[in-house]
């Protein structure tokens, strides 16, 4: 298996305020054509009046959300339109303009990122950036006026614009030159070193700094021991909010990208400085954190009603004087609100900071993953570039013929599996794979601000799948607990798997999963190491994941099936067995779409029906022999025919690997079926 890529999910995304509500909400419902919405706010980009384009500005951060609009908006040139309003003389029209491109491209994708890079959006978005950090270091108004009226403005400004760059930069490698051209480093690193007195801002730029570091040798000249200093400043902070510690597992991140430029001397207290963060923030209960904040949270809408009600009992509806309330930003004057949300700050401490813990647990274990692994796979879907690990070692002088190694080759130094272990990350992701707290779940679907954080509680258990994954086909049987824990592990995952009747209907689990139990089962079987699942559930459990659309899922099952029929083939009494999972193999190979998980289902075949006088009575039961035999011509033929259009180079070698063993394992099959039936 390839390595699978730390991915993006979308960011909380710009929200209108203040008088532009109204008309954001009426352009959120609207209908996309030339009379509607769309075509009245960009026109509206152009009004004299600064008030009116921000208000448009507005209106497009919500609409970009709906993605029907998106390419109507792309006809109509919004991102030339939006582009120089992020150098408008007001500050409102840059920050609402910045957060229209922001959902723009967090929402759009990579055509929509690639599209915004085309219309030359990088150029006023980084003479934006330039303009905020000299803005920050001004000193033409004083102390006191920059602090009230200039600084939050342009740090604001700055978050929004960082994260647009973020965006763009992930999904545009053009973006990420012209990043480097333009000495955006520099810039962001500015940013970054206001980590203490804003950590929004500083959060941004650290996941910016992890996308652009990734894969990016020519921005790691760059990195001098200054630049390094800044980042390991961060690293180390302090933590004062859970927010903190989000900074901190995206700093290790990118500091783990910067790994060839870390001098030799330092390679291994930086590792163990990284795995000791990321340690720190798996130990996080994420259940018992939902729990407390929302309890928190309830506790304080509950204080800040009762001293509404008695603010009223006292005042009427006067205005409220000098009110020193910690729930009004400021300590400002305000008058009487209908609601207690209203007196409450425009963002919920409490749901930031478990966004934040959750977001930074899901971070770890994509680096722990990254870790694993030396390099990316030359394309993003690292699932279909596999073929059975059992017929890797007959395949291997096939596989320089092809240019070197096929797959991402294992890679994990001695400091790197000594600070692993030494911070018991195995034991730690292992945990985190459990099934999401009940009770947290329960108080999420309740709450509608909360529900988001059912999908990140879900997503992390699927990340701590695929760490697993990792971690299981690397360490040894002794560092990741000894027999009885994988023992415990495949029961877990056992229990895990059934214990969700419908975990077919969920794609990214399901996969996941799968993964996680093909690498256990290859590492149990390569051990003599029994496990608790029975041929029956595996053979249930793939025969579900057989029908999902996602091809990792379908190489997975038919892997597993491989694994478990060739352990079975030694072993006495498995023949009805050993039929049911050649007959279902054979079907795959014969009927499924995907010239991928055909020759993974070959591979299976020749896995489970190489050796054992079960298999072999079995593959003559079956009329194994003369099913392939039919087959082999129409395998070839689909090579021919399909694979230079629709597979990578890679997946062509394997594919071609896999024909070269079909005709050796035909030809083998033809002496057991004479030996047997003579």
């Amino acid at each position: 298996m390839g390595k699978s890529r730390t991915k993006r999910f979308k960011r909380p995304q710009f929200s209108p305020t203040g008088n532009c509500q109204a008309e954001a909400a009426a352009a959120e419902n609207g209908e996309e054509d030339d009379d509607g919405p769309a075509a009245e706010l960009l026109e509206k980009l152009q009004h004299p009046t600064a008030e009116v384009r921000e208000c448009a500005c507005a209106g497009l951060a919500r609409l970009v959300q709906q993605k029907p609009v998106l390419p109507g908006l792309a006809r109509r040139d919004a991102v030339r339109r939006l582009g120089p309003l992020l150098l408008d003389p007001s500050l409102a029209v840059r920050e609402t303009a910045a957060g229209a491109l922001r959902n723009l491209s967090a929402c759009g994708g990579f055509e929509i990122c690639d599209d915004m890079v085309t219309k030359d959006v990088m150029t006023p978005l980084v003479a934006l950036l330039k303009e905020c950090s000299a803005g920050l270091d001004s000193n033409e108004m004083s102390p006191q006026e920059k602090k009230d009226q200039s600084k939050n403005s342009i740090e604001n400004i700055a978050n929004e614009a960082v994260n647009v760059l973020w965006n763009i930069c992930e999904c545009s490698s053009r973006a990420v030159s012209i990043f480097n051209k333009e000495g955006c480093l520099e810039i962001v690193l500015k940013y970054l070193s206001r980590f203490s007195t804003n950590v929004d801002l500083a959060i941004s730029v650290a996941h910016c700094l992890q996308t652009v570091t990734e894969d990016n040798p020519e921005l790691l000249k760059s990195f001098s021991a200054t630049v390094l200093q800044v980042l390991e400043s961060a690293m180390l902070c302090p933590v004062s909010s859970m927010e903190y510690i989000l900074l901190k597992t995206l700093v290790a991140g990118t500091i783990w990208n910067l790994k060839d430029v870390i001098p030799s001397k330092s390679q291994a207290e930086i590792i163990n400085a990284i795995l000791k963060i990321l340690s720190e923030v798996l130990e996080m209960d994420a259940g018992e954190i939902v729990i407390r904040m929302k309890e928190a949270e309830t506790q304080r809408l509950k204080t800040a009603a009762e001293t509404e009600e008695t603010l009223k009992n006292v005042n009427g509806d006067d205005l409220i004087e000098d009110v020193e309330m910690e729930e009004i930003p400021h300590k400002r004057k305000v008058r009487r609100k209908n609601f207690v949300s209203d007196l409450l700050p425009p963002t919920d401490k409490e749901l930031r900071e478990t966004i934040a813990v959750l977001t930074a647990q899901q971070t770890a274990l994509e680096i722990v993953v990254n870790m694993c692994f030396s390099e990316d796979p030359s394309d993003d879907e690292w699932e279909e570039l596999s073929s059975s690990d059992e017929s890797d070692a007959c395949m291997e002088n096939s596989f320089s013929e092809c240019g070197g190694q096929l797959l991402s080759p294992l890679c994990l130094s001695h400091e790197i599996h000594s600070a692993l272990t030494n911070c018991l990350i195995p034991k730690k992701v292992f945990e985190k794979t459990a099934s999401p707290n009940k009770v947290a779940l329960d108080i999420c679907s309740r709450n509608p601000t909360w529900k988001p954080l059912i999908r990140k509680m879900n997503t992390i258990q699927c990340r701590a799948l695929v760490c697993l994954q990792s971690l299981v086909s690397l360490l040894d049987v002794d560092h990741l607990g000894g027999v009885p824990a994988l023992q415990t592990l495949s029961q877990h995952l056992s229990q895990l798997l059934f214990s969700q009747p419908d975990f077919a209907k969920h794609d990214d689990f399901l996969e996941a999963i799968s993964g996680a139990l093909r690498a256990l089962l290859q590492t149990m079987a390569s051990k003599n190491i029994s496990q608790c699942m029975t041929p029956d559930q595996l053979m249930a459990f793939c025969k579900a994941g057989i029908h999902s659309s996602n091809i990792g899922v379908r190489v997975n099952v038919v892997s597993i099936l491989g694994i478990t029929g060739s352990v079975l083939a030694k072993e006495a009494g498995t023949l009805e067995t050993l039929k049911t999972i050649g007959h279902f193999l054979l079907e795959v190979a014969t009927k499924d779409p995907s010239l991928v998980v055909a020759g993974e289902a070959l591979d299976a075949l020749f896995d489970v029906f190489a050796d054992g006088e079960e298999a072999e009575k079995a593959s003559v039961q079956i009329k194994l022999l003369s099913a392939l035999k039919e087959f082999q011509p129409v395998f070839k033929m689909k090579i021919r025919k399909e694979g230079r259009g629709k597979y990578s180079p890679d997946q062509l070698c394997v594919l071609d690997n896999v024909k070269m063993n079909l005709r050796r394992f035909v030809a083998y099959q033809e002496t057991v079926e004479k030996r047997l039936t003579s």
